[in-house]
């Protein structure tokens, strides 16, 4: 068989898809890359790309000398409105200036992370944008994979507090909950539940720690206590919690709306008048927030990435202002109301 001309020569979807594998994989067999890959696979990519005449060389050279325009978004779970929000931003500004935004799910998992970062890095991404927080002892090894991203050229951004050096564009979660706390108190509520988020998350820990600090301001020892992960169904498991005690307390917040959402609707469920009978609050005014009225703070989502893309493409993730507190806002809706004590 004559040797293929050089118009003939498969690309590297052409060798993916021959050998079975996915282009990242085919991508790092025939760069050279020590990502880890079983022998029989690498064998297998190497003889496709033989059957195809295909050489890397040329794509290696190209991507060297140019970027692909791609923006990736690692997410904590991609169905959380709170990230959609944020991926909008980052989609509404890198698709302006001709960018494109790949969207991974980590499952809030570092090791997830890790891998997510490793593949941008095969396809020579322009940046990544990390937009969930980091555990509070964040993964040594995404630190190593972070600063080697950075040192082939990829703009890396986090929007909460992470274990690796760089970039942040945040909000102030300790604040944002403790001027929540606040405001539930000024309403003349004094005892105070709190459905938490994920034990370890850094962002879930200053959430409590700033509703604490509301209640210590006040000399207000703190209500129930309820563990939580950010979802809905754990929400609305600590409204089963609160309703199985003896007494409910007069306002709950949730972590995040979307806890907060599962205990409103709990409550709803169980007959329990919301406000009247106690005040609902969560954190970072979700479109749901908004369509249930839910009193919360509002978190600037899609601000965060839009202000992370504009970071990337303008190529200035440096330690020059590194870090940008954007403010949060408190928005008092529907579901939470003045204390009325009888008698």
């Amino acid at each position: 068989m004559s040797a293929r001309s050089r118009s003939e020569r498969g690309s590297l979807a052409d060798v993916s898809r021959r050998a079975g594998v996915s282009t990242a994989t085919a991508s790092r067999v025939l760069n050279g890359s020590p990502h880890p890959v079983s022998a029989a696979t690498r064998e297998r990519v190497m003889q496709a790309a033989h059957d195809l005449s295909y050489s890397p060389s040329a794509l290696a050279r190209a991507l060297v000398t140019r970027r692909t325009r791609i923006i990736g978004v690692i997410v904590g779970d991609v169905v959380d409105p709170y990230f959609a929000e944020i991926t909008r931003g980052v989609e509404d500004c890198a698709g302006r200036a001709g960018y494109l935004t790949i969207v991974c799910n980590a499952d809030r998992r570092p090791e997830v992370e890790r891998e997510y970062l490793n593949l941008l890095r095969d396809y020579n991404a322009d940046g990544a944008v990390f937009a969930g927080s980091g555990l509070v002892e964040d993964d040594e090894e995404l630190s190593t994979t972070v600063e080697l991203a950075r040192r082939q050229g990829m703009h890396v951004v986090a929007l909460a507090p992470r274990g690796f050096d760089g970039s942040c564009v945040m909000v102030d979660n300790r604040a944002a909950a403790r001027d929540l706390t606040d405001y539930l108190v000024s309403l003349g509520h004094r005892t105070l539940g709190f459905v938490a988020g994920p034990a370890g998350l850094r962002s879930a820990r200053e959430r409590l720690a700033g509703f604490q600090d509301a209640l210590a301001s006040h000399s207000l020892e703190p209500g129930p206590l309820c563990e939580g992960d950010f979802g809905y169904a754990s929400g609305h498991a600590a409204a089963l919690d609160l309703l199985a005690g003896d007494r409910l307390p007069d306002a709950v917040i949730g972590a995040n709306d979307e806890t907060a959402i599962g205990v409103l609707t709990g409550l709803r469920t169980a007959g329990v008048d919301v406000p009247g009978t106690l005040s609902v609050a969560g954190i970072g005014d979700t479109r749901p927030a908004s369509f249930l009225e839910l009193t919360t703070v509002s978190v600037p989502t899609f601000e965060l990435g839009a202000r992370a893309a504009r970071r990337i493409i303008a190529g200035r993730e440096t330690h020059d202002e590194s870090h940008v507190v954007i403010p949060h806002r408190l928005v008092p809706r529907a579901t939470s109301a003045r204390r009325t004590v009888a008698g």
